[in-house]
């Protein structure tokens, strides 16, 4: 079937959508994707927001699929939901050339929704950044949206507390400035964040907040400091975490029980090992998997600690 004629399918609202169709889609070339837009345009809202889930959902089943410079091409719809979930769609997507695509959305456009979005998909471009993976004026270029974004009392708490959660990876003191600025801000919400963020910040001087936060009333906030905890993975923070491991919330139980495969050591071991009987499945399932981390773990150390055969010169 000719692309032409798929998109003329597509575009008809008595006609199902076809997945074996929709996915010949992929890859499209400038001409192509030039029909497309064209038709695009005349397509009904409701249809229009199932064409793009369906792409979305066809990209994440099948790898080999590609519709990003349709994803690319809705990036600018009049919709928020299809401008949303065409950021979603671009999600495996690591070009840098969509860095300013979404800080434009992320600064200029008029949904909550839609900057959310942004400002999440950017969080793993910010990682790149500090993996040194991306050349460094992006780094800059999303670090300064971002914190901007972050500081911008005219966006939403949710835009602002995004925002932040995507630059955490980013060790700069800026950022560090930033995330204690939102821990110490009166609100709620952001200092969630905040603490989530400490996490993704692996600083091991954010430790002394995530301990006081273990034993915070709100449920939320002890989960995200549990696992923050664990993303720092110091042994020692295990003994702070142990009394957290039984607490009310199960959701709390399963982060300390994840933060204590990541850090590892003698203590975190014996207490999953005396609790692999759990009656809880998703607990014991939960221990079964930190165990398995621990166990790669020592392996890790055990084989960097042997001694290396000696090199001899012929």
């Amino acid at each position: 079937m000719l692309v032409k004629d798929i998109i003329t399918e597509m575009a008809d609202v008595n006609k199902p959508l076809v997945n074996t169709h929709l996915a010949d889609l992929t890859q499209l070339s400038s001409t192509n994707i030039k029909v497309f837009e064209q038709a695009w345009k005349k397509i009904e809202l409701k249809h229009r927001r199932e064409i793009i889930s369906r792409l979305t959902e066809l990209a994440t089943d099948n790898y080999e699929l590609n519709f990003d410079n349709i994803f690319i091409n809705c990036l600018t719809d009049p919709d928020t939901d299809v401008r949303s979930e065409a950021i979603n769609g671009l999600w495996e997507n690591e070009e840098p050339v969509l860095i300013p695509l979404f800080i434009g959305l992320l600064n200029n456009d008029p949904a909550e929704k839609v900057q959310v979005t942004a400002a999440l998909a950017l969080g793993r471009f910010a990682l790149m950044a500090e993996l040194r993976s991306i050349s460094p004026k992006y780094g800059v270029q999303l670090a300064q949206a971002l914190l901007n974004a972050t500081a911008d009392k005219n966006k939403s708490v949710e835009v602002r507390r995004r925002a932040l959660e995507a630059v955490s990876p980013i060790s700069t003191e800026q950022v560090k400035t930033a995330i204690k600025a939102a821990y110490e801000s009166r609100d709620e919400r952001l200092a969630i964040s905040a603490v989530y963020a400490m996490g993704k910040n692996c600083d091991s001087k954010w430790l002394a907040f995530l301990l006081k936060e273990l034993k915070n009333s709100d449920a939320e906030m002890r989960y995200e400091a549990a696992t923050a905890s664990g993303e720092i993975g110091d042994e020692d923070v295990a003994q702070y975490l142990l009394p957290v491991a039984n607490d009310e919330d199960i959701d709390v139980r399963l982060a300390v029980i994840q933060a204590l495969g990541k850090i590892g050591g003698n203590e975190a071991k014996q207490y999953l090992q005396k609790n692999v009987g759990d009656p809880n499945e998703a607990i014991r399932d939960a221990i079964e998997t930190a165990l398995n981390e621990i166990s790669i773990i020592d392996d890790m150390t055990v084989f960097e600690m042997a001694p290396q055969p000696e090199k001899h010169e012929n």
